[in-house]
């Protein structure tokens, strides 16, 4: 009797089984692919010196609000000043058998995502956060056992709870393409990084461990993921897209089934980046990615791989804000004509198709590009393209912009591209001929003169009697052009005469048309007898 009553009432839940309960929490977080090696070591090897440096940051920056977000498991609501989160034992002070326990606790007390909008709230809770993570990122490091199941699900739950989130909103959000202008914006510094750095760091060492199975972990660093991290990459800080930068190129590496994935992914960024918004933060970073990926590509190079050049990488000269990411676009572009001299021809007709029409300081960079590729050029592939080409740079060499016209002139300087020119100089002299001539005799700046007659030095030293009959051509085209500009201006004026004498007839005011006047038909009439 006695013990039937006793079974009735309630029991206290013990400690053990409410953190089991408190601490479960599916994100849906699975597997993705990478395969780029490259050291990653670099990125956080100084966490730990950075303490101080840290926590100087977490007290003096003013930064704009981000709500404490909430991941819908026990350990990651916001804590309230009262108290209820204590530092837990440190790793050294446990014997072996309760560590991984302990790590369990420590990542679920992790899962807390503190307001850093008031550099002055919950400092105590903040600072037992960072040492937290800093524990945390050196058992990582140090731990000799595989991670299971159940410790690959907490770790991606505390990572998504602190990294997930909502960007900031910019000023230049709201700009229009034409207005945008990275280079003049301020980026804004993200105001939680004291904490982001360390949980960086810690996916990091996790991804980098060997003792995280790529097989068991791609249920957990999946697809949705791997999007979620590509979605930082806007960040407006620059250290965040660093690490992110290196996180993905080590997911990459790691899990090779989703390679194909992440390439895709990162090609929708682009693409909408291209042809709606023309901003995003991370295309250089993404671009680095990619350098590395290209640069590991079998031969010979796949379909997918083409494409991806021909409709993303050259379509990326489009954009006004070329000058943030073009180094790296370049090098890209470069590892694909190394690799395949035959896409040559696609890429410099590429090029030519997004040529700059009023944007100098674009031209130069296109120049710059133009020039490695045509270093990795066969003479094949050049003489496709050559007469485009050398058209082209006809119209840079009698640029007003004497940066474009000198940056042109440069192409001779360089052995491999001077050497197929004077292969072709059959073609390539008589299209670029008059530019050089008009160079030489009209062009203000005296450096790109003094360059333009070493070029034609070059050309007469190639084959004289061609460099003669060009000239003569382009002495003979010049007096025709005057004669021709000459019968213009004197039946102009006969126009202008024939209206002058028609005073019966309406004359246009000379305030509205510069001496030129509407001749009816019976007046060309009279004028042709």
């Amino acid at each position: 009797m006695i013990k039937q009553i006793l079974n009735k009432l309630p029991r206290k839940p013990s400690s053990k089984s409410s953190q089991n309960d408190g601490g479960k929490n599916d994100l849906g977080f699975g597997s993705m692919n990478s395969g780029v090696n490259s050291s990653s070591k670099t990125t956080g090897s100084s966490i730990k010196g950075s303490n101080s440096a840290i926590n100087g940051t977490t007290h003096g920056q003013n930064i704009k609000s981000n709500q404490v977000k909430k991941s819908g498991s026990l350990g990651s609501t916001q804590v309230s000043h009262g108290g209820g989160y204590e530092q837990l034992p440190s790793f050294r002070d446990v014997p072996s058998s309760e560590k991984h326990n302990l790590f369990i606790r420590k990542l679920n007390m992790c899962c807390v995502v503190f307001d850093f909008s008031d550099p002055s709230k919950n400092l105590k809770e903040k600072d037992v956060k960072r040492q937290t993570l800093l524990e945390l990122v050196d058992y990582v490091s140090s731990v000799t056992s595989k991670f299971n199941e159940v410790t690959m699900q907490e770790i991606t739950k505390m990572i998504g709870s602190n990294l997930f989130r909502s960007l900031p909103s910019s000023i230049h959000d709201n700009k229009l393409p034409d207005v945008f202008d990275p280079e003049d914006d301020e980026p804004s510094m993200e105001p939680s990084w004291p904490h982001l750095q360390i949980v960086y760091e810690f996916l990091l060492r996790f991804v980098a461990s060997s003792e995280t199975d790529a097989k068991l972990a791609k249920r957990y660093i999946d697809h949705s993921f791997v999007l979620r991290l590509l979605d930082l990459f806007d960040s407006e800080d620059q250290r965040e897209r660093e690490y992110l930068k290196t996180i993905l190129h080590r997911i990459y590496g790691k899990f090779m089934v989703h390679r194909p994935f992440i390439r895709k992914a990162i090609n929708n960024i682009f693409y909408r980046f291209i042809f709606e918004t023309e901003k995003h933060n991370g295309v250089a970073e993404l671009l680095e990615i990619l350098g590395s990926i290209i640069n590991g590509f079998a031969l010979p190079l796949k379909e997918e791989h083409k494409l991806f050049l021909m409709r993303t990488l050259v379509p990326l000269h489009k954009p006004k804000c070329l000058s943030m990411y073009h180094q790296q676009l370049s090098y890209c572009i470069t590892q694909f004509v190394e690799k395949d001299f035959k896409l040559a021809d696609t890429v410099i007709r590429g090029l030519l198709k997004y040529w700059p029409i009023t944007n100098s300081s674009k031209e130069v960079m296109y120049l710059s590009e133009l020039e490695e590729v045509l270093e990795s050029t066969q003479a094949a592939e050049f003489q496709k393209c050559m007469i485009p080409l050398f058209r082209q740079i006809g119209r840079c060499l009698n640029s007003s912009h004497f940066q474009v016209a000198e940056r042109a002139l440069f192409l001779w300087n360089n052995d491999h591209i001077r050497n197929l020119i004077i292969q072709n100089h059959k073609v390539i002299l008589p299209i670029i001929f008059p530019a050089l001539e008009r160079n030489t005799q009209a062009h203000w700046n005296q450096a790109v003169q003094s360059l333009t007659i070493n070029v034609r030095k070059i050309f007469s030293d190639a084959d004289q009697s061609l460099f003669d009959e060009c000239l003569v051509k382009y002495q003979e085209d010049e007096l025709k052009e005057k004669e021709n500009h000459k019968k213009r201006e004197s039946t102009w004026m006969r126009l202008e005469n024939v209206a002058a004498a028609k005073t019966n007839e309406p004359i246009l005011s000379s305030r509205f048309t510069s001496s030129v006047a509407i001749a009816t038909p019976s007046s060309l009439a009279t004028t042709s007898s």
